[in-house]
Formats: C-alpha cells, sequence, structure tokens
C-alpha cells in the first residue's frame, strides 16, 4: 500500500524508524506540536487543510497519527480517500502501545508527566504559523519575563489567576522507545525532575501503535474512515468512530 501519514512532530523519531521499516510505501508530513496550544477549532481547521491537499487517487489511506487530543480532530473527513486514525486518547498512548495501558497507568499514577525524546526536543509552541493561547497570555514565561513584560503588579495577576499548570504533578516518567537516541533525553528528563522535586522513572514504552499505523493490520485498535464520514468522538472504550457521510 502507498500511505499518506499526517503527524504530530513529537513523534518524528519514532515513525521515521518505522516508516524505514514498512512494507508500505509511507509519505510523511509532520505538523508542529504548537497546533495543540491553538484551540480545538484551529487545529482541526489546520489538519482538514492538510488532509484536504492529499492528491485524489494518489495513496490507499490517510493516515493520521494523532490522538484524539481534546477532540482536534473531530469532524475531520477526507472527500476520497479512507482515513486510518488510531483509537488514542492522545499521544501518550500512541507512545505506550494501547489505550488501555494508557488508562491503568494514567489511574495508577495522575500526577505524572511524561517525556519522549520528542516532547523534550519539541517542547514549544512555535511552527504553528500563529500565536498559541499560551503565548498570548504569557504562560510559558517565568515571573521575572512576566514582570519585564508587564509590570510587577500585573505578572502576580496573572500567576494567581492563571495558577501553574503543572501544579497537580509530582513525577516524571521518560518512555524508552528503544532509539539510539535516547540516553540524552533520558538524562534531559532526569534533571528536569530533580529541578522540580519531583520523583523520576524511566518506563519502558510501546512502538506496536505505532507500528499498526504504518505496517497494519488495521484492527481494532484502529479505526478506518470511508470517503466522505467523519471522525466523531465516542465519549466510551472505543475513544473514536465514524460519522455519518455527508
Amino acid at each position: 500500500m502507498k500511505l499518506k501519514l499526517l503527524c504530530c512532530e513529537v513523534l518524528h523519531r519514532e515513525l521515521c524508524h518505522l516508516a524505514a521499516q514498512s512494507p508500505n510505501t509511507c509519505d510523511l508530513e509532520f505538523l508542529p506540536k504548537g497546533l495543540h496550544d491553538l484551540g480545538v477549532a484551529r487545529m482541526a481547521a489546520r489538519l482538514q487543510e492538510r488532509v484536504d491537499a492529499v492528491p485524489v487517487g494518489r495513496y490507499d489511506a490517510i493516515v493520521l497519527a494523532y490522538g484524539l487530543c481534546n477532540n482536534g480532530i473531530v469532524g475531520l473527513r477526507s472527500a476520497h480517500t479512507r482515513l486510518v486514525v488510531p483509537r488514542a486518547h492522545d499521544c501518550i498512548a500512541l507512545f505506550l502501545g494501547d489505550r488501555q495501558t494508557y488508562l491503568e497507568r494514567f489511574h495508577a499514577h495522575p500526577g505524572t508527566y511524561y517525556r519522549t525524546s520528542g516532547w523534550i526536543e519539541r517542547n514549544d509552541s512555535e511552527g504553528a504559523g500563529e500565536e498559541s493561547v499560551s503565548q498570548k497570555l504569557g504562560l510559558f514565561l517565568q515571573r521575572d519575563e512576566l514582570v519585564r513584560k508587564y509590570g510587577e503588579e500585573n505578572a502576580d495577576y496573572i500567576i494567581e489567576t492563571m495558577g501553574d499548570g503543572t501544579a497537580n504533578y509530582d513525577r516524571i516518567a521518560f518512555l524508552r522507545m528503544g532509539l539510539a537516541c535516547e540516553p540524552v533525553f533520558e538524562a534531559m528528563a532526569r534533571r528536569e525532575a530533580e529541578e522540580k522535586g519531583w520523583a523520576f522513572e524511566a518506563i519502558a514504552g510501546s512502538l506496536a501503535l505505532l507500528r499498526k499505523l504504518t505496517d497494519g493490520p488495521w484492527d481494532d485498535d484502529i479505526l478506518v474512515v470511508e470517503p466522505g464520514a467523519t471522525i466523531r468522538a465516542t465519549h466510551d472504550d472505543a475513544v473514536i468512530g465514524a460519522g455519518s457521510r455527508s
């Protein structure tokens, strides 16, 4: 088969590795991580734009290497080519290999901040082509930077009003995906945990779900959406389903 993969850039190293080994022809297009920070409507619009740009008849399927991602893929459709989408809540489920493992780890350690090579080297909101909500509000700035930009009183108000986005976390888990590059990124994640005073653990991730996207089979872990139908959220264990054709 010939596949067009539209992928979040945090999966760059893993998907390049898998595409090189796949029996299928995989054309990869990576989109910036910052799309997630633009809000659901603008993220979906950007993804739909890239789906619509895929030429008619060139590919057997368009593979979306995205999780549900706060409904950022809901409503997407292709008029002429099947969409293939993993049943996953977000990219952490993609790195863990299936949605069941994701839920088990989430419930066992809800205060965990996950890191991978991609999450570390692409850990900003740049590249989306427009400012994210976080950038506009200055949420990515430290207090001294907020003071320089807005003044001390306004800086304290922003911090008090918006809060600390990591306040509910106490642990960093680095997911080992079996790539040769990972020791340097794991060391960076360990240092981050030490600086924050959090616990640290390195755990085994899994390429199983991502490999199903590039190689097949497209089993119950994968949703296949026929041309004209849309992706919808199911709010159950299936995560996503296919809506009616338009």
